[in-house]
């Protein structure tokens, strides 16, 4: 992996004497829920993958998460986020000079939009990762379900309003 590729938070855990890194993660299923937690097991390759609940209600709680269920996994600093600030969503909103990879904007099936760079973007597998437009988001990177997005934009053709 290069050095500007996908640092993440990551919580380091001990499970039978075998250190593991965990990621936060804030899962946006298809149907419109959210579920909060860490994952240890995420592969983009694999069809599910486990969570466990960091939410009030079910905390500690472990899901199998099929990712034909995913709207897209957003990898965060924080679980909590930030509610006073207000995320950057464009191109024109931060100075783009220190970006490194192709620009891409994406409209999923529920009308969100997210501008970012993805580093391997392909219209040919299930998704992609997309590093999200605004250094300051509590979003380090999102994967994408491919079959969650009406239109992706790349390019010039994403920098355009």
């Amino acid at each position: 992996m290069a050095d500007n590729e996908y640092h993440l938070p990551k919580e380091v855990c001990m499970m039978d004497g075998v250190t593991t890194e965990r990621n936060r993660i804030v899962a946006h299923l298809k149907d419109g829920r959210l579920l909060k937690g860490y994952t240890h097991d995420f592969n983009p390759v694999k069809e599910t993958f486990h969570m466990t609940s960091e939410l009030d209600h079910d905390k500690g709680k472990i899901y199998e998460i099929a990712c034909s269920d995913l709207k897209a996994i957003f990898f965060v600093k924080t679980l909590t986020g930030n509610v006073n600030y207000k995320e950057k969503k464009r191109f024109d909103e931060v100075d783009t000079s220190n970006l490194r990879g192709i620009k891409i904007k994406v409209e999923f099936n529920d009308g969100e939009v997210m501008c970012g760079i993805s580093l391997g973007y392909s219209k040919n597998r299930k998704g992609f990762f997309i590093i999200p437009v605004d250094p300051q988001s509590n979003n380090e990177r999102v994967y994408v379900i491919a079959s969650s997005v009406r239109s992706v934009k790349l390019g010039s053709a994403a920098v355009a309003q």
